[in-house]
């Protein structure tokens, strides 16, 4: 199929990122997944900086800051060769929770804090986390939280309980949503604070079991509690009252990169189903590739997959040139779709790998246990079926 979405500055550097994903990173992921983080990190630090030397670092930041300067749809194609490997985009130092940060940052932070915070992230000496979800609230309902931050001279003070913040584990500092106005409008109530990990009274009380495996250091997601936490009032984030609104332009964009790896995954997972189809054989002369079922399986996936990658650059583009908030709509169309076809492939190609499929042998019961939350985290399909349901229904007067 002809990409009509690649430029020829993306000609140019794309293959370069597939061979490094191929030849880097194939080969060790999978041995280093079933590592603990403490003795990966030494490893991963030294493919980073093999990055770096290669000129494939951060590519969505502007060649003044070290990247390349692409374009949401010319990132989006990269995502998904790095998403083709779990260890990608932390490689690349364009994992979430960093990018998103690093986005929100470059846009709202105070000069201060991007010379101490955000230099030293987007080069990937640290790395930080974002607390928004509460685990007494619904997280599909966002502006709800109670979590506080109170201003006392030219400090403030938080208290609050948080989770799912991941890549809390050895992180430097956390971006905080907390109540800073409880009489204003829902959407004016809460703001960003910037709190350093290390700071006295923030606690980080354990690893969430994801499936049963806690992960550790970036794969990992925190509860935490913040306990009369202290800092300066310069480390507010934009303006006071402005937390949902910078939410909202720090999720659209994030919701392209994390669909572009969804896809990747599926590319991965497409090529290890078919690949075992054409070779396990059920008996001489007959292998798994022959089954009608499988043939659909592949048929279906490998359509799914296309379109999944035409609907998430279409919108890509659509960010590109209107922002993100013009393509509101279809960036809750593609969460949901796409979180689907990502599940449906991995069913599919653990379905074709039997038994094999749910051990940790291959890299497929990992995706399978960590990205069943691609269908929550970042807006439930629920929510992105009724916003798309509505915009649709308004055109026939409801």
């Amino acid at each position: 199929m002809k990409n009509i979405f690649e430029t020829e500055r993306l000609r140019r550097i794309y293959p370069a990122y597939v061979d490094f994903v191929t030849k880097e990173l194939f080969p060790t992921e999978l041995h280093l997944l079933q590592d603990k983080w403490e003795n990966n990190e030494p490893i991963l630090r030294a493919k980073r900086e093999t990055a770096k030397e290669a000129g494939l670092w951060a590519p969505y930041l502007s060649e003044e800051e070290g990247g390349l300067g692409l374009s949401m749809v010319e990132f989006g194609q990269l995502s998904e060769v790095m998403g083709t490997s779990v260890l990608g985009h932390y490689v690349f130092n364009c994992q979430a929770p960093d990018i998103g940060n690093i986005e929100l940052m470059h846009m709202f932070a105070s000069e201060e804090l991007k010379e101490q915070y955000l230099k030293p992230l987007m080069n990937g000496d640290i790395r930080s986390c974002f607390g928004m979800t509460e685990p007494e609230f619904a997280g599909s309902n966002p502006v709800n939280m109670a979590t506080s931050a109170v201003f006392d001279g030219d400090e403030i003070v938080l208290n609050g309980h948080k989770w799912f913040t991941t890549a809390c584990d050895g992180a430097s500092f956390c971006i905080v949503m907390a109540v800073t106005d409880h009489d204003a409008s829902p959407y004016a109530r809460a703001s960003m604070i910037l709190v350093p990990t290390d700071n006295e009274g923030f606690e980080l009380v354990r690893n969430i079991p994801i499936m049963g495996e806690a992960g550790g250091g970036y794969f990992s997601h925190a509860e935490i509690r913040l306990n009369d936490v202290r800092v300066p009032k310069s480390n507010l984030i934009g303006n006071r009252g402005e937390g949902f609104k910078m939410a909202q332009m720090r999720l659209g964009p994030g919701r392209i990169h994390h669909c572009m790896r969804w896809i990747g995954i599926c590319e991965r997972a497409f090529d290890m189903m078919c690949e075992r189809a054409a070779n396990r054989e059920l008996r001489e002369g007959r292998v798994l590739g022959h089954q009608q079922t499988i043939q659909n399986w592949i048929a279906e996936s490998r359509a799914e997959i296309d379109a999944s990658r035409l609907m998430v650059l279409s919108t890509a583009k659509k960010i590109d040139e209107e922002g993100a908030k013009a393509a509101r709509i279809e960036i809750s169309t593609i969460k949901f779709y796409v979180a689907n076809v990502l599940m449906k492939v991995l069913d599919r190609a653990i379905q074709t790998h039997g038994a094999l499929g749910i051990t940790d042998d291959t890299l497929l019961s990992f995706w399978y246990r960590h990205e069943r939350g691609a269908r929550i985290y970042d807006g439930p399909d629920e929510v992105h079926k009724a916003s798309l349901a509505k915009a649709i229904l308004k055109n026939y007067g409801l």
